[in-house]
């Protein structure tokens, strides 16, 4: 006789009352016991940590035996020429992939055989699941592992015909192993496809990374991320945002995305209510997945869904370090389903989109900072390289070209004053360097020369010496090259029209002397020592007298030096050139000289050309080059 309390629906309502009073009313450890699927519990370590009973009897093996052994040390692989481990390797591949992913991980049917306990193996075929078990934290706990033994099921298959395999238990079998391969064969395929769809987007994101690389601007930027970036996504549009100032963003927006009245020029305050804006302010994400989230954000923003047709939004901070440098914005005109592979990859593309904004904001910085330098050395050696004087006995040209591979700046100078009583200095030089550093050792070494030759009004060879002793002392730590050259004119009897060309030369390339005829003349003398070596060393002047039209052309090593060719056939491609050109009149004959060089020069190029004058106007019969004057016999010209 059945009692009130005994009834079904009594003992159905005191299950039920047992479930809702929580899960501490629940044994577990009986529902464990009690699975007729196999399961292993292994740690992260890959240490057994328990084993159902359908797992002991499906392998065999008793649980004392296998508690606290490694895995693969109490189910060691089988190994054969095929595969010298027996499978050990992918189960192992299959269980840290689990454990390291934080997800479920299904492997296609594996052969694994197992110890018979005699010494041997017996073939086994299993279907294998490896599911993390999680903490509060996220952390793998454990890692839980479905055996599912299939051998008997292939074997089936392998011998359909065989008698045996007509009876019911065998179909029935059949029937469960099919159904759960089947359930297998889903779960692999969506597996794969979402390894699949991991490998595209990551392929993206590298794509995306590897062309952020090479921009240079903002517009570069956001061309790469609202171009390459939104495909990975799969969204309409988007934006990059950037932080200009303390309360306002720069934007660079795809075409269809921009609010009314917002172009590429138009900054945005910070306290605009729109997705990014809000990253950008707060540093949090911002995620709208649907139309109606988007209008109820803001009226702004429900105003910006009519217009574009976008609906759904997502925006992400750009943080460099501590500090929030901008967002990233994408919109979609279908809503999506955001899986938190999609959330991570838009972080991911955050993260590079930062990252290349702080490098393009540094370069930016760091050229701003070197035109103003630049700006500061170039007008400081166009101060130097000042207009020369127009005595009336001598017409004096000038030129610099920078080298067109380096800084606008450099050691390269020319100058020309008078020195009264009808003197007149040139000078060309060059201090080691091509940089700021270069120019401002020039400047001094200059003016410290002008203020000798000026105040002691002694031959080249003299001011020299003192210039040298002048960089010791003042502690004008360069080197230099220089030709210091006076035309001066002759004493009161004496011919007016012959001018005497007084030069010395520290280490610099020979000056060129051009006959009005068109002779050219290498002033080759044995150099003397550069400047800022060794202020004792001796120095020599060379004396000439210069005729009315002759010319003499003073210039910097960059004229005549050339890679891949030797000094001297550079000053025989000067020598031909000055040759073509000497009946030029002197500003064309410098024009012509740099022309030639079509602007392909690896050095500085500085040139200062003199050319004669008669006294009382052109002497052609009487013109000549140079001759020796009375007095120098020794220091003849020499040709080159």
């Amino acid at each position: 006789m059945i009692t009130r309390a005994d009834r079904p629906e009594d003992a159905t309502g005191r299950a039920v009352a047992a479930y809702r009073a929580g899960p501490t009313a629940l044994d577990h450890a009986a529902v464990f016991a009690a699975m007729p699927t196999p399961y292993l519990v292994l740690t992260p370590d890959l240490v057994i940590a328990d084993a159902n009973p359908a797992y002991l009897a499906t392998t065999g093996r008793a649980l004392d035996d296998l508690v606290g052994r490694d895995v693969f040390d109490a189910f060691p692989g089988n190994p054969n020429e095929s595969d010298p481990d027996g499978g050990a390797s992918k189960v192992r591949a299959s269980l840290e992939r689990a454990r390291d992913s934080g997800r479920p991980h299904t492997m296609p049917v594996q052969e694994y055989d197992i110890p018979d306990g005699a010494g041997g193996f017996t073939k086994r075929f299993w279907s294998l699941i490896s599911v993390p078990v999680l903490d509060s934290s996220g952390c793998c706990r454990y890692v839980l592992q479905r055996a599912e033994d299939i051998t008997d099921y292939l074997r089936e298959q392998a011998q359909a015909a065989h008698p045996s395999g007509t009876g019911r238990k065998w179909r029935r079998r059949v029937l469960e192993v099919e159904s759960d391969l089947f359930a297998r064969g889903v779960e692999l395929s969506a597996a794969r496809e979402a390894e699949a769809e991991t490998a595209r987007r990551l392929a993206a994101l590298s794509g995306v990374a590897l062309a952020l690389g090479n921009a240079q601007t903002l517009d570069d930027l956001a061309r790469v991320v609202t171009g390459r970036g939104l495909v990975a996504l799969g969204a309409h549009g988007g934006a990059v945002a950037v932080c200009e100032g303390d309360r306002h963003l720069r934007l660079v927006l795809t075409e269809g995305m921009s609010p009314v009245g917002v172009g590429p020029d138009t900054l945005l305050s910070l306290d605009a209510p729109y997705p990014g804006c809000v990253a950008a302010r707060s540093g949090e994400r911002v995620l709208l997945p649907d139309r109606a989230t988007s209008e109820a954000f803001s009226p702004e923003l429900a105003q910006l869904v009519v217009t574009t047709g976008v609906q759904a939004w997502a925006a992400v901070p750009l943080e460099s370090g501590d500090r929030r440098i901008g967002s990233l914005s994408v919109g979609w005109t279908h809503p999506p389903v955001l899986m938190p592979a999609d959330l991570e990859l838009l972080v991911a593309l955050a993260a590079q989109c930062a990252q290349t904004l702080e490098r393009i904001r540094a370069r930016e910085a760091e050229q701003e900072r070197h035109a103003a330098v630049q700006g500061m050395a170039e007008a400081l050696q166009r101060s130097l390289l000042t207009e020369p004087p127009s005595p009336d006995h001598l017409e004096v040209v000038v030129r610099y070209l920078p080298a067109a591979t380096q800084a606008q700046v450099g050691g390269d100078w020319y100058d020309a004053f008078l020195l009264g009583n009808g003197c007149t200095a040139l000078v060309i030089g060059d201090v080691t360097g091509h940089d700021r550093h270069a120019a401002a050792a020039m400047a001094q070494v200059r003016n410290v020369l002008r203020g000798i030759a000026h105040s002691r009004r002694e031959s080249p060879a003299a001011v020299l010496t003192a210039l040298d002793g002048a960089m010791r002392d003042l502690a004008v730590d360069t080197l230099a090259t220089a030709v210091l050259a006076t035309v001066e004119q002759r004493e009161e009897g004496a011919d007016r029209d012959v001018r005497l060309l007084r030069w010395s030369n520290a280490g610099h390339p020979p000056p060129l002397l051009i006959s009005a005829e068109g002779e050219v003349t290498v002033l080759e003398r044995e150099p003397d020592l550069l400047l800022g070596l060794d202020p004792s060393a001796p120095r020599a002047d060379h004396v000439l007298e210069l005729l009315p039209g002759a010319t003499v052309l003073l210039y910097t090593d960059g004229l005549v030096e050339r890679r891949g060719a030797t000094l001297d056939q550079g000053t025989a491609w000067l020598v031909g050139a000055v040759a073509g050109a000497a009946q030029l009149p002197l500003e064309e004959l410098c024009d012509r000289l740099l022309g030639e060089l079509a602007g392909a020069v690896e050095d500085d190029v500085a040139l200062l050309a003199v050319r004669a004058r008669p006294a009382g106007g052109p002497r052609p019969a009487e013109a000549g080059g140079a001759r020796s004057p009375e007095g120098h016999g020794d220091l003849r010209p020499t040709s080159s």
